[in-house]
């Protein structure tokens, strides 16, 4: 029998990705136990991700918080550290929050938190979604689910953005391309996205779309010219902020992209999504693969022996851009098809 538990803060300051994959936790929280007021603390550029989630009640951008404060304003009974903040930690212990859990592996964990969870994240080889549910344990809610139990768990829903919305043909295959990683993850190397641009331009039926920050636009500009001058494609990189980006990847056919916020932000929508990972622990498919209910992820056959240098890892080069398109003409396939019957089912 769990605690009971009324008031729970979620605290996950790392990046998007991060975030999103912790989101099941806070629908699980939700279903099961009623009336239960979930909030969640992120970093404040994260915030516009979380806020799209039905299952929190209320986001907490930590760059706004007078951390001091934090719990003598909001009477948490619980605090759940799935990523680790000291100033935070030491704040709810101050305040006597009932219920601060935490991972044993962290020491300041000892010291800050009442209720620790005994795994790490590190050694396990369970996925980054299914290992936020050990935190449960400490509170009484032994709960380790499958990994297609954790994607209806999401509750993402894209913002509508008119303006956005503009943007695409809604005649043609609208593919979203995420290029960088802002230096979370491994990348698929820039000329392999030139050839996937190339081998999708003999149909003239995709429309090849790049996002990325400002920055990553300009170094794409020098990089990989060739691939932004691809007929087929067009360059929205620093020109749409985080929610327009939601909107527009919830508005997409599919994207492509490493291991990285976007990709895990696709995922969740429950668009056609494809994560390109290397086979290397703990940064491979098992630990982070895209989870949604038309995710899929792909690697390489093989570690290559040589992965020091993530800028031109073997085993990221090693996936090819006619793999890619014949997951991207798979979707493309599918889509037709449902056009198809919904113009069948409009004409009877």
């Amino acid at each position: 029998m769990h605690l009971a538990l009324s008031r729970i803060l979620i605290c996950r300051t790392d990046n998007i990705g991060d975030v999103v994959l912790t989101l099941p936790l806070a629908g699980f929280l939700k279903g099961a136990i009623p009336g239960v007021q979930v909030d969640m603390v992120c970093r404040a550029y994260a915030a516009p991700v979380v806020r799209c989630c039905r299952h929190v009640d209320r986001v907490l951008a930590l760059e706004e918080l007078d951390i001091d404060r934090l719990f003598q304003d909001r009477e948490y009974d619980t605090v759940i550290f799935a990523f680790p903040h000291r100033a935070i930690g030491r704040a709810a212990r101050r305040a006597h929050v009932p219920n601060r859990v935490g991972s044993s592996h962290r020491l300041h964990h000892w010291i800050s938190c009442n209720r620790l969870a005994h795994f790490s994240r590190a050694r396990s080889n369970l996925h980054e979604a299914q290992l936020n549910f050990a935190l449960l344990k400490p509170l009484g809610i032994d709960r380790q689910p499958a990994l297609d139990e954790i994607w209806p768990l999401y509750g993402l829903q894209a913002p509508g953005e008119a303006a956005v919305g503009q943007l695409f043909d809604p005649t043609r295959f609208n593919l979203i391309l995420h290029p960088k990683s802002n230096g979370n993850g491994r990348e698929w190397p820039l000329a392999r996205y030139t050839e996937l641009a190339a081998l999708l331009s003999k149909d003239p039926g995709i429309a090849v779309w790049i996002t990325g920050s400002r920055a990553e636009g300009e170094l794409l500009a020098r990089a990989a010219p060739e691939l932004l001058a691809s007929p087929n494609v067009r360059n929205l990189c620093g020109q749409v902020d985080l929610d327009g980006l939601v909107a527009l990847i919830g508005m997409a056919d599919g994207l492509v992209a490493s291991g990285t916020g976007p990709l895990h932000v696709a995922a969740a929508l429950g668009r056609p999504t494809l994560g390109l990972f290397p086979p290397i622990k703990p940064i491979d498919i098992a630990r982070w693969g895209a989870l949604g209910q038309r995710a899929q992820s792909l690697c390489g056959a093989q570690a290559c022996g040589n992965c020091t240098d993530a800028a031109h890892c073997r085993c990221m080069e090693a996936i090819t851009a006619r793999q890619v398109a014949q997951v991207v003409a798979g979707w493309r396939s599918t889509a037709a098809q449902q056009r198809g019957q919904r113009m069948e089912e409009a004409a009877a």
